[in-house]
């Protein structure tokens, strides 16, 4: 039997602090939202929540950036999302509402509704994405960017270790019951994840060393969510901080 050959576009880029990678990741999501566009008419973008993505989101609403993006081609999707109201302070949604979608002509976007029945919720997401990318029975949507993070226990979206999204081949969204958190949650499953044209990580702080050297670790066999990200036929970028690189 001939061996698989797989080749993984891998890029890290070590900065300062959160500003300066704010602008690294900026510029890397504006190229390529300029190519998307000129090749498909549409960019099609998923973002994640917590804190790190922050200062990208106050960048990209600044007035240098909110002029430079063409926003009416942009539709917006959510890699994950926490089982609470959109006006939860910890909705993912949420958060990019008040630091970003609220400042910026953006009218394409598609939230998780995690303020709705779970189950409901992941199957009606999982619709809204084969509508929008109008997509067959046995298709995957590929998105042109995933915005990443990575937690402290190496879960990503909400993958988390031993989550049983991780056997998932076929939904593009489900729910789960996260012990650890005590707390339902929706996300992107892996097979959506590593269809991306992009998947960019965004990780600081000298916690989040000891996971960031496992998931960089290519060779090895993946058991982290994060290390499980490996897009096939697409980009794969870290933007870390140097406390994060170097633990210090």
């Amino acid at each position: 039997m001939q061996a698989i050959s797989r080749s993984i576009h891998l890029s890290v880029h070590i900065h300062k602090d959160p500003p300066a990678m704010a602008e690294r990741a900026a510029h890397i999501l504006s190229a390529a939202c300029e190519e998307a566009v000129a090749e498909r008419g549409v960019f099609k973008i998923a973002l994640s929540g917590g804190q790190t993505p922050t200062p990208l989101f106050r960048l990209l609403a600044a007035s240098d950036w909110a002029d430079h993006l063409p926003w009416d081609k942009m539709t917006f999707f959510w890699v994950d999302e926490r089982c609470v109201s959109p006006d939860h302070p910890d909705s993912n949604y949420g958060l990019a509402r008040r630091e970003l979608l609220s400042h910026v002509p953006a009218t394409h976007f598609f939230r998780m509704h995690g303020d709705e029945d779970p189950v409901r919720a992941a199957a009606q997401y999982g619709q809204t994405i084969r509508g929008d990318f109008n997509l067959g029975e046995n298709d995957l949507p590929r998105f042109d960017f995933m915005l990443l993070g990575i937690g402290e226990d190496g879960h990503t979206g909400s993958i988390f270790p031993n989550s049983p999204a991780f056997a998932e081949k076929k939904r593009f969204v489900i729910d789960q019951y996260v012990p650890e958190r005590k707390a339902d949650r929706l996300t992107l499953t892996l097979p959506v994840i590593n269809n991306s044209r992009c998947c960019m990580f965004l990780v600081n702080g000298r916690g989040k060393h000891d996971m960031l050297s496992q998931a960089l670790n290519l060779l090895s066999e993946p058991t982290l969510p994060a290390q499980m990200v490996r897009p096939s036929g697409g980009d794969l970028i870290w933007i870390v901080d140097e406390a994060a690189a170097t633990g210090q």
